[in-house]
């Protein structure tokens, strides 16, 4: 059953525009090639350093937990990978690895039910996380958009980022963003949604293929049509399968609450079973929603041949 998060902002915690910064790193990655490992920026943690080492440090630089145990196969698997993603950045992430049966206080206490099991750990609390082997691409896209989500902390509570968090960051830098992209995000941020997306529309007349306008716009789309939405109402409409329009309601929610893939798994569902009128709406509304994310990301490919494939 579904699990919809209620979404206060397109830029909360879980940000579609963070997927952008996440490709856009990685590919300035890719382009200059491995960084040597910061020192400190890999160690290992016990019951007695564990405040210290990853509570305290955590609130300057996001720490990511690597809890594993000799025992466990996908512990050998994952850690080197761990070790090697972390390493590449360069000081901004500390990699903390927790034997879990050395120190299983620890465990305990972060309700780890398996391992390896791997936690981000921000402001001294588990941000995101995730408990299987995944290949080093996917670790790599996963601590990106950790990352972003740190560096929009910092830009929404400037006196929180440390002083050489700022340096450690600093990076050759593009074009100044445009004036249309600044007024638009202030009005998300001040909840005015309609001066957003006059700003955006501005944009878009001047610049027809600006991915950002796009993006921006989709998103603000999203706000508002699930800015009044009561979660648990579309739920119980869910039990309805002729009832379209709560499916895309449910779509929508999930896309604002980072579940994409299961956004678009949705409605590509509803094309499948539906014709005429419903099928070409739930069309419509998947295409709105491909907006949302920039042009490169790879869930947008594998649901456009999905939908290629339901509908052809």
């Amino acid at each position: 059953m579904a699990d919809f998060s209620r979404p206060g902002s397109l830029y909360g915690a879980v940000d579609l525009g963070a997927r952008k910064q996440a490709l856009e790193a990685q590919s300035r990655r890719e382009a200059g090639g491995p960084q040597a490992a910061a020192p400190g920026s890999i160690i290992d943690v016990t019951e007695e350093t564990f405040t210290t080492e990853v509570i305290d440090r955590s609130m300057s630089v996001p720490v990511v937990l690597d809890l594993w145990s000799p025992r466990a196969p996908g512990s050998a698997q994952l850690s080197p990978v761990l070790e090697k993603v972390v390493g590449d950045m360069g000081g901004r992430a500390i990699l903390a690895k927790v034997n879990v049966d050395g120190s299983p206080q620890i465990a305990q206490a972060l309700r780890v039910q398996a391992v390896p099991t791997v936690l981000a750990i921000f402001q001294g609390q588990a941000v995101t996380g995730f408990q299987q082997v995944l290949p080093e691409q996917e670790v790599r896209r996963w601590l990106d958009e950790l990352m972003g989500a740190v560096e929009q902390f910092y830009q929404a509570n400037p006196d929180a980022r440390p002083a050489d968090v700022g340096e450690q960051q600093d990076e050759p830098t593009g074009p100044p963003a445009d004036p249309d992209v600044l007024a638009a995000e202030e009005a998300v941020d001040k909840g005015d949604l309609d001066a957003a997306e006059a700003a955006y529309q501005r944009l878009l007349a001047r610049s027809p293929g600006n991915e950002d306008a796009k993006m921006g716009l989709a998103g603000v789309g999203l706000i508002k049509r699930t800015a009044d939405v009561d979660p648990a109402d579309v739920q119980r409409r869910l039990q309805d399968p002729a009832d379209i329009d709560a499916q895309l309601l449910a779509a929508d929610l999930e896309m604002l609450s980072g579940a994409i893939d299961e956004a678009f798994d949705r409605i590509i569902g509803v094309v499948k079973r539906t014709s005429g009128d419903d099928r070409d709406k739930a069309r419509r509304h998947l295409l709105g929603l491909f907006d949302a994310l920039p042009a490169e990301d790879p869930s947008l490919a594998k649901a456009r041949r999905a939908l290629s494939s339901a509908l052809f």
